[in-house]
């Protein structure tokens, strides 16, 4: 057959089957990303003919003689296609992994079709943006600025891999071809909870191709955890990486290592196992009951409390609860359900493992390459000096790649056969295995005065971390920031982690306080319509101010600074915004229209550990290097350290040049998680880049003879009172010397800081159908000083986006026998183009005390006042309160009829 791809001629033959996608990608047309398999996503998309299709689902023969135009095809770097150069100016991407995709879409619109965008782009699927970028790039609107030397900060400049993003040359974890690379693939549990009996790998070893079947007899016997935090024992050691013993339906039971993916997957479906299948528990209540089934055993140090099958639990008492309810004038008491979510990154987890003089490599999608390195260290009893793991651009996170669950395998087969070994996520895998959102179920108490004061606060928390403890802890302490909000002497917090059957949560943006986040806020509105007060007026008389104790679980001291009063500027501005916008009408007969508004508060680094280290060096070609060892995957970090150090050193982010996300090439690094990639990474690029500075001017000085205080930098120059000296003379001077400009340095994350934000919505529910449209949505935030405009607002908006989703369409459904039901995208409902409103961003305009260049991160915080609003929102359009998510049209509809008084709380 003859392939015509990007104007170059192919003769091949194409496996029986075989799609477009896996051909094009094995001829090294790497910008065809897979993010589905099943024409869902659109990450794939080509040209044939001119005309877009998803490569995933289109058969290789059916391009035979035909034009095939990749991303690479339509431009390259220095000659942009104008689509690529429009998602290149908006900027259109975050993560970049949908990038190729979208462009290649959006590149052969009409005219017509850019006049209907959300019918055009409905096979175009993004987790990142909020699709309000990508709609600026389909119409040309420009955002990217260039930044003045020593002005970077408060510019929205472009990321420096833009372009790279933009013609498809930007590298994931995927992105590469090895001589000799094997294949790695897993078999999964079909039960909930059973014992491996025996194992019979000879007929998945007679399968062409195969080479070894690996199972739990076959790796080290070493407990671990797969969450990540520089701290390991906050994290339960409760994992193998294969084990005798299964406690969810999907676990890894064996993994074969083939030549081909699809001679590895044949010889999954040849492994015979005999199981024994054990009672199971899929209920975190019915599982801490008398009786109930046990996953982990009596022997295992890590379980709290095996016979009730607790890995944690909290119990935290201030003042007197129940003194304070009995004098209350108004109780409010609901139980609020928060479901499972899915992070649905487009680029699944993957990793590729190979030997190389005599050391173990690895790349991998991962949020942290330091602690995996760390991790895969202990599990195979390696030295640090024999072991390397490193990013490229990763496709997306949110917390899903706060783990190590691909890294393992494939750095246990690199070893065991010293050929390259590629182990790849399906999307099904994402879904059935990987680490979705803790499911929390939250009862709440409050109690006040007529006038709306806060008396007496309680909160229980019943979190179901699944088969294993990775986060459970962790989310389950993080929850008490909901509680944190509002002031009151009175508080108590039962909050219990509990293992069932189901996949193991995991760390997802928001990471445990979005589920107490949607029972609070919810809870706030119940208790201000049963004192027949304004929900606002309600939150204004009780949020914490600057000098109140941010009080949680325990009123002892911390780290936080808390000097800012961003939450009561933020409440003051969505408040107007919702009031300018009140003339908005209903889309017409039938449909309610209502308005909710919810807030929170985020600190703005972990309260564990946290540690970054950046280097910084000047080199002879005068481009400073910076190494950070931040991942890249969306958030911003790589343009925000950029940016900071071009303000440091007096030049523009163009003489920049990052290295990044390397154990052998960067510092160590807890990760990209908790907004610590601007707030702790970039305090270390603010240090360093200071540090060289100070040693350019000194040297500048010594060489001019004026004081340091008379020298500033000026991009390629040095001022030295009225002498402007060539910066590239004194490299020379300084290399002639023995002398670098280079300097690291370490930042911590502590003290901390909150940052603060509100969300509004004003929505229309149609009384028939219960569907819901956003008719207008505004967030203010507190995000000190703005490090990068354009970025924040893509947070922000990407934050809300995804909250939308976890509040309205995102269905993570679970049979009696505890497997998904909905393994796909297309049946779990990430929010597309059309689901998505646009979302004023207002700004509070503070400044950080802590923060680097006083700047807070808001990669995280924004989604948890989304759900709350929304429901607020519901319950005020209906007169019902709906204290389960999602809120789908049939879970609306259901309840439509019931009374307003129903659902409020009672008035003594």
């Amino acid at each position: 057959m003859t392939y015509l791809v990007n104007g170059r001629r192919f003769d091949e033959e194409p496996e029986p089957g075989q799609c477009l996608r896996t051909f094009l990608r094995a001829l090294g047309h790497f910008g065809v990303k897979k993010g589905c398999d099943a024409g869902d996503c659109g990450a794939c998309t080509v040209w044939l003919d001119g005309t877009p299709v998803h490569s995933c689902i289109t058969p290789a023969f059916r391009a035979d003689g035909r034009a095939v135009t990749t991303i690479e095809g339509l431009g390259a770097p220095g000659d942009l296609h104008p689509a690529q150069r429009r998602f290149r100016d908006a900027p259109g991407f975050q993560c970049g992994f949908c990038t190729a995709g979208m462009i290649m879409t959006s590149a052969a619109l009409t005219e017509e079709q850019k006049a209907d965008l959300p019918r055009a782009l409905k096979g175009n699927l993004c987790r990142c943006t909020g699709y309000r970028s990508i709609e600026d790039a389909v119409r040309g609107v420009a955002s990217v600025q260039d930044a003045r030397p020593g002005r970077a900060v408060g510019t929205s400049v472009g990321a420096p891999a833009a372009e790279d993003v933009v013609t498809g040359r930007a590298e994931f974890t995927m992105d590469t071809r090895m001589e000799g690379m094997l294949h790695l693939k897993v078999l999964h549990s079909p039960h909930a909870h059973a014992r491996i009996v025996s194992v019979d790998k000879s007929a998945a070893l007679a399968v062409p191709g195969v080479h070894r079947v690996y199972t739990w007899e076959d790796v080290p016997r070493r407990r671990f955890t797969t969450a990540i935090h520089t701290d390991h024992l906050v994290d339960p050691d409760d994992t193998y990486i294969l084990d005798d013993t299964v406690r969810f339906a999907g676990q890894r039971v064996a993994a074969v290592l083939a030549d081909t993916a699809g001679a590895a997957e044949e010889g999954c479906r040849k492994v015979a196992v005999e199981y024994e299948v054990l009672p199971a528990v899929f209920d975190p209540e019915e599982a801490m009951a008398e009786g109930a089934p046990q996953l982990h055993g009596s022997e295992d140090p890590f379980v709290r409390d095996s016979v009730h099958n607790l890995l944690l639990e909290i119990h935290s008492h201030i003042g007197d609860v129940d003194a304070r309810f009995a004098a209350a004038d108004v109780v409010h008491e609901a139980t609020y359900v928060s479901p499972r979510v899915q992070h649905a990154h487009l680029e699944t987890h993957g990793s590729i493992a190979w030997m190389e003089d005599g050391r173990l490599n690895v790349r991998t999608s991962s949020q942290s390459p330091s602690i995996a390195k760390v991790k895969l260290a202990y599990l195979f009893a390696l030295r640090p000096d024999q072991l390397r793991v490193f990013c490229k651009r990763v496709g997306g996170g949110f917390g899903g790649k706060q783990e190590v669950i691909s890294e393992d395998l494939a750095a246990l087969a690199a070893l065991d056969t010293g050929r390259p070994v590629c182990f790849e996520y399906t999307r099904e895998e994402e879904f059935t295995t990987a680490s979705p959102r803790h499911p929390m179920k939250l009862t709440v108490k409050l109690g006040a005065k007529a006038d709306g004061t806060l008396t007496a606060f309680q909160v229980r928390n019943v979190s179901n971390t699944g088969a294993y403890g990775n986060h459970g802890g962790e989310t389950l302490y993080a929850g008490g920031a909901a509680v944190m909000v509002y002031r009151c002497p009175n508080k108590k917090y039962d909050a219990f982690s509990v293992y069932t059957n189901t996949v193991p949560s995991g760390a997802l943006r928001g990471y445990g306080m979005t589920q107490p986040a949607f029972a609070v806020e919810c809870a706030m509105d119940e208790l201000a319509l049963a004192l027949h007060m304004d929900p606002l007026e309600l939150r204004r008389r009780n949020i914490v101010r600057p000098g109140d104790p941010l009080v949680a679980m325990h009123d002892g001291p911390d780290d936080v600074a808390f000097n800012e009063d961003g939450l009561a500027k933020c409440i003051d501005l969505v408040a107007g915004a919702l009031a300018r916008t009140a003339d908005q009408h209903s889309p017409g007969p039938g449909w309610l229209v209502g308005t909710g508004v919810a807030s929170s508060l985020h600190e703005t680094a972990p309260p564990t550990e946290h540690i970054s280290e950046a280097w910084l060096t000047l080199g002879d070609d005068l481009v400073y290097e910076l190494a950070v060892g931040t991942v890249e995957f969306g958030e911003g970090t790589s343009t925000a350290h950029v940016q900071i150090a071009a303000n440091q050193l007096g030049t523009t982010p163009s003489r920049i040049r990052l290295v990044q996300s390397d154990t052998d090439r960067t510092g160590f690094d807890t990760g990209a998680f908790a907004s610590a990639g601007l707030f702790v990474a970039g305090n270390a690029v603010l240090r360093a880049a200071g540090a060289v500075r100070d040693r350019i001017l000194e040297f500048a000085a010594a060489h001019t003879g004026v004081h340091p205080v008379m020298c500033s930098m000026d991009d390629e120059h040095v001022v030295c009172g009225d002498e402007r000296v060539p910066l590239a003379e004194l490299v020379a001077l300084a290399r002639a010397r023995g002398i670098r400009f280079t300097a690291a340095r370490k930042a911590y994350g502590s003290p901390r800081s909150v940052t603060s934000n509100t969300q509004g919505f004003r929505i229309a529910v149609h009384r028939v159908t219960g569907e819901i449209r956003v008719l207008y949505s505004v967030h203010a935030a507190d995000a000190g000083v703005v490090i990068n405009p354009e970025q924040v607002r893509g947070q922000v908006e990407g934050g809300v986006a995804q909250g939308i989703g976890f509040a309205l369409t995102e269905n993570y459904q679970v049979g009696a026998d505890g497997v998904m039901a909905n393994p796909n995208l297309r049946n779990y409902r990430i929010p597309a183009y059309a689901d998505v409103p646009r979302t004023d961003l207002l700004l509070v305009g503070s400044a950080d005390s802590v923060g680097p260049m006083r700047a807070k991160g808001m990669a995280e915080c924004c989604i948890n006042p989304v759900a709350p609003a929304l429901a607020n929102a519901l319950r005020d359009a209906t007169g019902v309160r709906y204290r389960e998510l999602p809120l789908t049209p049939e879970r609306i509809y259901s309840r439509l009829g019931e009374s307003q008084s129903a659902s409020t709380g009672g008035r003594r």
